[in-house]
């Protein structure tokens, strides 16, 4: 009876134990003592297969057996040539440049005022003809309307007059002074002669003036007068034509055929004409940003508004000395070619002022730039894919940065889409790291 009972201890103490494993110490030897349980501190056998810690079995080589394949390169991307391609990764060898800084101002297209005539009805009259109409393009010199002035036809008839007079006291004063060589004629009758001579090539002297100031060419006039001779019907005293004084554009008509012109009160002007084939930018410029801005810099325009793609290149013409005591900036003008006449006066624009120009040995766009672990790097291309490569960086510009460590002329890199490589060289170290 004893003995059964003992044993039914023992195998209570058997369950307790595996149930309980913070059994006490006491417990647990008696136990080991009969074989049941290991005494304390003795981790026995481990079980087979079980991986303890980070050791690995060796192989029967005698080498520890890898559980993943060996990790790539690292910063190494390795990627085909038709990977490449399709991803659209623009490759571009290094290359010096150089830098330009900008200085970005708002501005406004203007005509050029050295391109900007009008032609003035400079006599009194009234206009017979307009040759020209709004919009339409004239040529130097051209005439361009037609007035009928009584004004033009007294200057006319006081020219033509006098160039009669000039010829009849010629050949009287020629005939006394052969009246005189052989004594047949006075002194006094020679020296009247000369003096209507003189006095009559004087008054034509001063009706030529008068045309010119005119704006007639007296030998036209004479011209016209032989051939209005030859034509009766035909009289051209009263005509007056208005030439342009440069060729351009017809960007206003101020009159109508049958208008009055000349008169106080009335137009003094047929036309307004512009040559636009060069316009200026009107730009107002900050005082602190002004002693950049130098005459001569390069100055690329576009347009202010959203989407405009189109660029120009212009020149800084003038920089006024004279600041405006209310914006207290300074007026800038930039000459702009336009000779497709697409920059329109009036339009608002966004100029870019070239304010540096810094050459360099190496230099690299923006694009081709990512910042990996804080660092900034670009990836070189190699026969297997492409390499990260850690760079310095020196000045930049609004396109490009300076290198002045890391890279040399020459070496080909990624210069488009480079966020897709710093995309697969992350996933690659993502799964290594798994």
């Amino acid at each position: 009876m004893r003995l059964l009972l003992s044993a039914f201890l023992l195998a209570a103490g058997i369950l307790v134990g595996a149930a309980v494993p913070g059994l006490s110490g006491s417990v647990r030897d008696s136990l080991a003592a009969i074989g049941l349980t290991r005494p304390a501190g003795d981790p026995g056998p481990e079980p087979a297969g079980h991986d303890h810690g980070p050791a690995q079995a060796a192989a029967p080589d005698g080498h520890q057996a890898a559980d993943h394949d060996a990790p790539a390169e690292a910063g190494v991307i390795r990627m085909r040539p038709e990977q490449v391609a399709a991803q659209d990764i623009t490759v571009a060898p290094v290359t010096g440049g150089t830098l330009a800084r900008h200085l970005l101002v708002p501005g406004t297209i203007t005509p050029d005022t050295d391109r900007i005539a009008r032609v003035p009805a400079r006599v009194v009259g009234t206009v017979a003809e307009m040759r020209k109409r709004l919009g339409d393009a004239v040529q130097k010199d051209e005439i361009v309307a037609v007035l009928d002035s009584r004004e033009v036809a007294d200057a006319k008839s006081e020219y033509l007059t006098a160039l009669v007079q000039v010829e009849l006291q010629t050949i009287n004063f020629e005939r006394q002074q052969k009246l005189l060589a052989s004594r047949s004629a006075s002194e006094s009758a020679f020296q009247s002669a000369r003096a209507a001579f003189l006095e009559t090539r004087l008054r034509a002297d001063l009706a030529r003036q008068k045309l010119s100031a005119l704006g007639l060419d007296a030998a036209a006039v004479a011209a016209a007068q032989t051939r209005d001779e030859a034509t009766p019907t035909h009289s051209t005293l009263r005509r007056y034509e208005l030439r342009a004084p440069l060729a351009g554009r017809v960007v206003e008509r101020r009159v109508d055929v049958g208008s009055a012109v000349g008169k106080e009160g009335d137009p003094a002007e047929i036309y307004l004409l512009a040559d636009l084939s060069t316009v200026w930018i009107e730009l107002s410029v900050p005082t602190l940003d002004l002693a950049q801005v130098q005459e001569g810099a390069r100055v690329t325009v576009t347009p202010s508004r959203e989407g405009g793609e189109r660029r120009a290149d212009g020149r800084v013409i003038f920089v006024s000395p004279f600041l405006n005591a209310e914006t207290r900036s300074a007026r800038v003008v930039v000459a702009l070619p336009n000779a497709d006449l697409a920059w329109r006066p009036g339009t608002f624009v966004t100029a870019e002022i070239e304010i540096a120009r810094e050459d360099v040995p190496v230099r690299v766009p923006k694009a081709a730039l990512q910042t990996m672990a804080g660092a900034r790097v670009v990836f070189v291309r190699t026969p297997d894919g492409f390499a990260m490569r850690a760079v310095e960086l020196g000045r930049a510009d609004d396109e490009s940065y300076a290198v002045t460590a890391g890279l040399a002329p020459g070496e080909a890199i990624a210069v488009a889409n480079t966020f897709l490589l710093k995309a697969e060289l992350g996933k690659a170290e993502a799964g290594h790291d798994d």
